[in-house]
């Protein structure tokens, strides 16, 4: 009752969300339901792509009787940032006052800068109701302000409190988080993304176990029906036992066409975290297949009838069909030696990687600032974004490698191999994947998967 005043009075229901769900950082034009996760060219080479996907989960309002049984404690009402919002404007849509805004703001930023605070991002503002006793108990349109609650992230926790003074202060509080092991795996029928899914694998670790996998894995050709996957990952639980996230994978197996591929998370003597075969050579690779998230193989490599010229010619390259804007990745370090306009390429922009390797990026919507002729990029770095410039049907991105100054087939192509261990570094790398392989072996799979309920794409 004293809440639906507080809610009517303070318009609190402006960006508050009666859903809960899966959200997706998805590029402008691409639609959510577009099912691009859903098929196997999930196509995530670089290294931030684990960082587009998030899971959230929306506060709901408490029912009537719920909030009965809340007072006289603090009531904490979710607000979400919508597109365009501050934190200061909600606050004072909430019945903040401007003065108390400010106070509260200039606290919070002694441990978290309120310019962080993004699109979907759920913040908590404090009230305190009168007491039951009070003369104003019986007003619905009172309750003082008392502090802010925001989670940078699932380690940390931020508060803002009202002092017997009436100063605001801040205090981070980092959380006690309880690391369990999980093994989960099954058989692909479809695509590794719907079977990981269906095998209780978390978004956020099929993302990344994607990732890891798609310097070496052509996700649209190399996944055939019957293949299998295991993995083992961290899930994170608070004081409570509730599970606040999902960590990171420590073992990895595919078995693609009675081949197998496994990987193991290690950190190196040099304090670097990455993953390495069971030979000890890193997974990641000096160049990337696909340096473009959520796109499709829409032309491959090789002689084709030209869309708009209408006759045969080889493409050499190959096209991933995207919305305008999709962001487009440096396929490895390198430098760039042309940027700008390219004839039928439109804008166009080639790196050079080493001696040998060099690749090429056409069709973009428009070309980073940090991608002009000279410069030095890095692997995963963005340099351009989807278009359709130059002599193009569609947005997508046409993308070359070329060896030796030859164009060559990017889903064929022998990368070039990253890091690998030696001496005493291998030493111990050995003796830590054998100690994840006992791991492993000691855990029962929490759902173990036939697939059987996919059907083979043809």
């Amino acid at each position: 009752m004293l809440l639906k005043g507080l809610l009517s009075a303070a318009g609190l229901l402006v960006g508050i969300t009666a859903s809960a769900g899966f959200m997706l950082d998805l590029p402008d034009g691409q639609s959510p339901n577009s099912g691009t996760l859903a098929l196997a060219p999930i196509s995530l080479g670089n290294p931030s792509a684990a960082a587009t996907l998030t899971t959230l989960r929306t506060a709901q309002p408490l029912e009537d009787s719920e909030a009965d049984a809340a007072l006289p404690g603090t009531l904490r009402i979710p607000l979400r940032i919508g597109r365009g919002d501050t934190l200061a404007g909600l606050m004072t849509e909430a019945g903040v006052s401007n003065s108390e805004t400010q106070a509260a703001i200039s606290a919070l930023a002694k441990h978290f800068n309120p310019r962080r605070i993004k699109k979907n991002d759920t913040i908590f503002v404090l009230f305190q109701p009168p007491a039951a006793d009070s003369p104003d108990a019986l007003d619905p349109s009172l309750g003082r302000f008392s502090g802010l609650e925001i989670e940078p992230g699932y380690e940390t926790l931020v508060t803002v409190s009202r002092e017997s003074d009436g100063r605001f202060t801040a205090s981070k509080i980092e959380k006690t988080l309880n690391r369990v092991l999980a093994r989960a795996e099954g058989t692909i029928q479809s695509s590794l993304y719907l079977s990981g899914r269906r095998a209780g694998i978390p978004d956020r670790v099929l993302v990344e176990l994607i990732r890891a996998y798609s310097w070496d894995v052509d996700f649209q050709r190399d996944i055939r029906a019957g293949d299998g996957f295991k993995v083992m990952f961290e899930r994170l639980y608070d004081e409570h036992g509730n599970q606040v996230h999902s960590g990171n994978i420590q073992f990895a197996q595919l078995m693609l066409s009675g081949k197998r591929y496994a990987i193991y998370r290690h950190v190196t003597g040099d304090a670097t975290d990455d993953y390495f075969d069971d030979k000890g050579r890193s997974a990641r690779k000096a160049l990337m297949r696909t340096p473009i998230d959520g796109a499709r193989l829409s032309s491959g490599f090789g002689k084709r009838r030209h869309p708009i010229l209408k006759y045969n010619k080889m493409h050499r390259g190959v096209d991933f069909a995207a919305p305008r804007g999709t962001p487009i990745y440096a396929a490895g370090n390198g430098t760039i030696i042309k940027s700008g306009r390219n004839g039928a390429y439109g804008n166009y922009v080639k790196i050079r990687h080493n001696n040998r390797y060099s690749t090429a990026y056409a069709h973009m919507r428009r070309i980073h600032k940090s991608a002009g002729r000279g410069k030095r990029v890095k692997q995963g770095q963005i340099i351009g974004y989807v278009g359709t410039t130059g002599r193009s049907t569609g947005p997508h991105l046409h993308y070359e490698i070329l060896v030796g100054g030859l164009r060559t087939n990017p889903m064929r192509v022998k990368m070039p191999s990253g890091r690998k261990l030696k001496g005493k570094a291998l030493e111990s790398f050995l003796s830590h994947r054998t100690l994840i392989e006992d791991r492993f072996a000691g855990l029962t799979p929490e759902r173990k998967v036939a697939d059987a309920g996919d059907k083979p794409r043809h």
